[in-house]
C-alpha cells in the first residue's frame, strides 16, 4: 500500500498543480473522482491487469465509461497512467489530490457516525464547533449506525470523539472488571 501511495504522489502533484493554476480544484476533484471509481470496479481491475490488452485500449475504456465527467486533460492524464502502467494507481492519485486540495483550501473532511438521523441545524452545528476547534472549514459528512446504540461519534483526521452509548458501556465493563 505504501508502494501505491509513492507511486500515486507525484502524479497528484502535478495534477494538483496544474487545478492551482487554473484555479479550479472542483473540474480535477470530479474527474479524478470518476476515473477511480471506474477503476475500482473488478472487471475493470482485471482488465487492467490482463496482459492481452493494449495499455491505450485500456485507457479508451475508462474515457468512454466516464463520459463527459472527464475533460481532455483527464483523457490525457488517463493515456500517460496507461503508458507508464499506472492505471491501477487512480484511487490513490485521487486520495492524494483531495489531500492536498483540502490542505490548500484549508478544510478538513469531517464524519460524523450517529445512531439515529441529526437535523441539518444539529449538523451546521456541530460543523461550526468542529471548524473552531480545528481552525479550518469543515465539511461534514453524516452516517447513521444503529449500532451505537445512541450518541455519536466524530472522525476529523486524527481526532476522534467517540460519544456513543456502545464505548460508554464498553468503558464500563472494563471498569467493573468484564
Amino acid at each position: 500500500m505504501a508502494e501505491l501511495f509513492s507511486i500515486a504522489r507525484p502524479y497528484a502533484q502535478a495534477v494538483f498543480e496544474l487545478a492551482r493554476a487554473s484555479g479550479d480544484y472542483n473540474d480535477w476533484s470530479q474527474s479524478l473522482g470518476a476515473m477511480a471509481l471506474v477503476s475500482r470496479d473488478p472487471d475493470m481491475k482485471a482488465l487492467i491487469h490482463n496482459p492481452k490488452v493494449s495499455r491505450q485500449e485500456i485507457a479508451q475504456v475508462i474515457v468512454d465509461v466516464c463520459g463527459t465527467q472527464i475533460d481532455e486533460k483527464g483523457k490525457n492524464l488517463l493515456r500517460l497512467l496507461a503508458q507508464n502502467r499506472r492505471l491501477h494507481a487512480l484511487p490513490a492519485i485521487a486520495e492524494q489530490y483531495e489531500n492536498l486540495r483540502a490542505e490548500a483550501e484549508r478544510t478538513v473532511q469531517a464524519e460524523l457516525e450517529s445512531a439515529l438521523p441529526v437535523s441539518d441545524a444539529e449538523q451546521q452545528r456541530i460543523a461550526d464547533a468542529l471548524t473552531a476547534r480545528l481552525g479550518s472549514k469543515v465539511e461534514l459528512v453524516c452516517k447513521t449506525n444503529e449500532a451505537l446504540l445512541g450518541g455519536a461519534v466524530i472522525r476529523a483526521g486524527d481526532l476522534v470523539i467517540d460519544g456513543s452509548v456502545r464505548a460508554r458501556l464498553e468503558k464500563l465493563a472494563v471498569a467493573i472488571g468484564g
